[in-house]
């Protein structure tokens, strides 16, 4: 589980003097088996931030006693540790003791196997035959986080697979985008596998060719690369019966072919086509116009004058990357956003942190435990309903209205020298009604003298620049179009018939896609969604977190099916309705259906479709280990 990197001379004593405290406390318990670190005097104080002290609000000298211990236990080598499965009883322990608050029992399972003290795979009962094997074959669409989570899975297992990607290059989002600044926004030691050799991240929050670097090892590590077709693109699909295959069109360099499938897999997520901004005059428009998920390595933006259209994350990301550079930025608002301040947000990982990172027993695992933590389950109380509460317009209850308060203190601060700012940028609306946003020094850059911030509506694009519906007329070299995805589409946009002539895009019309778990539909057998309907992490967690979760679901029913000679599964209609009557009842109580909320997680008749409302150990626990009897199920030919 430790990261691999080349050993380095690195005094270590100095190494642990920048080690987490509440890690290290959690390493002594592992080596010594001493359960004396979970107690006072030696406990850390609770600490919510994303990035938390090192120091943990233990007192100088109780640091200077932990350090001394680790070190003495290390300064000849590595002992045998005395626990390494710490069990559910223990565990819970730890992890209150490491984060100095209450933990659920529910979530020592689920984090044992995140952590890797237990396996996360699933697993045969009797290991088939290679003839038996030979005979299955899955194709994964779109080589991104989920096909490389499955792709290692189905290796593991030995099912033949293929993944087929229209771009030139595995990595999909961290591959397709790389408008300037783009990163995660994700704390990235959570944002990365449960499996494998662990990266050696330079910052909590990595840009994107760090990312896509890690994922390309990942690739590496597994031999996935063999599996994968490049520049081949998924034209349709559709289910034949008789045959109780996926039989595939596949668009190629050298022209279309047929491919056959026992199982087909959709791991292009939800946010993979570029929403265009429909704006009048925009063919009028001389200069140069992107969408920022279309971004060129070749668009040069120095000295420019520059538009972005949208204050999401992208344009957060975006915008004071390049403020220092351009000419100037004018930054068009359709709605104001809140945004979560993150102290040490760029800074970069000490040397010490690394190496204690990559060869210090379970530190990695416990570091990646409190970032997966503080980035997970803890904020969805604060964006359920309370229908006592009397201030319904600026907040969803009491806790998200304290939220409310800080998030705008922030702006304020941020902002106190510039009146007209903030009355732009505060929002009207409860915090966390949105995505999730963290700030990048966004607020600061608006008062940069090169930058504006717009929030009258554009009326129409000029031939240089843009016009805004008060008659003002703004000069623009480069147009950068920052809206969004058609998020709704998802894998309809496949051209996938399952039973019947069923098509997917007819199932979902009216902007509404639906599937039992996010991952099957009634009528289109063997086909499985990773990312899709309501399971997107809308409240905090990681896509990486959900991929592995339906990764163990997809390849648990692929072990039952083979072991059982089942040819073909789909999802109950009755099983799909009620658990979408579950879905949306849940959504009721959350904010995302506030009144006054709009976001792509909705559709045009306001019934959240993309995020997920469960907790993420909810979802864990729901697609751990598939139910069958949710299911109708086809028998191998050999069999009827």
């Amino acid at each position: 589980m430790n990261i691999e990197l080349p050993r380095q001379h690195l005094d270590l004593s100095s190494a642990i003097a920048e080690g987490d405290i509440r890690v290290l406390l959690m390493v002594l318990v592992h080596v010594t088996g001493d359960e004396k670190w979970l107690e006072p005097p030696y406990k850390p104080k609770r600490d919510v931030r994303l990035i938390p002290d090192p120091d943990a609000g233990v007192p100088k000298e109780i640091q200077d006693e932990i350090r001394a211990a680790v070190l003495n236990l290390f300064a000849n080598g590595t002992p045998k540790p005395v626990i390494t499965d710490p069990g559910d009883e223990l565990m819970l322990r730890m992890m209150r003791a490491t984060l100095g608050e209450h933990v659920a029992p529910e979530y020592a399972p689920l984090m044992r196997e995140e952590m890797g003290f237990v396996s996360r795979d699933a697993r045969w009962r009797a290991q088939p035959s290679c003839e038996k094997l030979a005979q299955q074959h899955v194709l994964i669409v779109g080589a991104g986080v989920c096909a490389i989570a499955l792709g290692v899975a189905l290796g593991r297992l030995g099912i033949p697979y293929t993944i087929v990607e229209k771009q030139d290059e595995i990595g999909g989002t961290w591959y397709v985008n790389r408008y300037p600044g783009c990163g995660v926004d994700t704390p990235n030691h959570s944002y990365s596998f449960s499996f494998g050799a662990r990266n050696p991240w330079t910052r909590y929050f990595a840009q994107r060719q760090e990312l896509l670097d890690y994922l390309l090892n990942v690739v590496r590590e597994h031999d996935i690369r063999r599996h994968v077709r490049l520049s081949t693109e998924l034209v349709a699909s559709r289910w034949d019966e008789g045959k109780r295959r996926w039989i595939s069109t596949l668009r190629t360099a050298n022209g279309e072919e047929t491919l056959e499938s026992t199982v087909l897999v959709s791991a292009i997520g939800q946010l993979n086509d570029p929403l265009p901004a429909r704006f009048k005059g925009d063919e009028d428009f001389k200069g140069l116009k992107v969408h920022s998920a279309l971004w060129s390595d070749d668009i040069k933006l120095d000295g420019k004058h520059v538009a972005v259209i949208g204050t999401g994350a992208t344009a957060m990301q975006l915008v004071p990357s390049i403020a220092d550079r351009v000419a100037s930025v004018t930054v068009y608002q359709r709605t104001a956003q809140w945004a979560r301040p993150v102290k040490g947000y760029s800074d970069p990982i000490t040397e010490g942190a690394q190496w204690l990172l990559a060869h210090l027993p379970f530190y990695v695992q416990w570091y990646r435990f409190n970032m997966f933590w503080r980035y997970g389950d803890g904020l969805l109380p604060f964006l359920r309903k309370d229908p006592a509460w009397p201030h319904p317009d600026r907040a969803v209850n009491k806790g998200n209205d304290r939220h409310r308060q800080e998030l705008a203190d922030f702006i304020l601060s941020e902002l106190k020298d510039r009146p007209d700012l903030i009355e732009k940028c505060m929002p009207t609306y409860p915090p966390y009604g949105k995505r999730i946003l963290l700030d990048n020094n966004w607020f600061k850059t608006l008062t940069r003298p090169n930058v504006e911030l717009v929030t009258d509506r554009i009326d129409h694009f000029a031939a240089d620049g843009i016009v805004t519906a008060d008659g003002t007329s703004r000069q623009h070299d480069v147009i950068v179009i920052s809206t969004g995805f058609k998020v709704s589409e998802m894998a309809a946009r496949l051209d996938l018939t399952g039973r019947d002539g069923k098509n997917l895009k007819q199932v979902w019309e009216h902007d509404n896609p639906t599937a039992y778990l996010g991952l099957t539909v009634p009528d289109f057998p063997n086909l499985f969604l990773m990312l899709g309907p309501n399971s997107g992490p809308a409240h905090g967690g990681s896509v990486i977190f959900q991929s592995e979760c339906q990764t163990r679901y997809i390849s648990a029913c692929l072990v039952e099916m083979i072991e059982n000679d089942i040819a073909a599964i789909d999802v109950h209609p009755a099983a799909h309705d009620a658990y979408i009557r579950e879905v949306d009842a849940e959504h009721e109580q959350l904010i995302w259906t506030h009144p006054g909320m709009t976001t792509y997680y909705r559709n045009s008749r306001g019934r959240v479709f993309s995020a997920m409302p469960w907790r993420f150990v909810d979802y864990w626990k729901m697609t751990h280990d598939p139910d069958f009897a949710q299911y109708r199920t086809t028998k191998s030919r050999q069999e009827t």
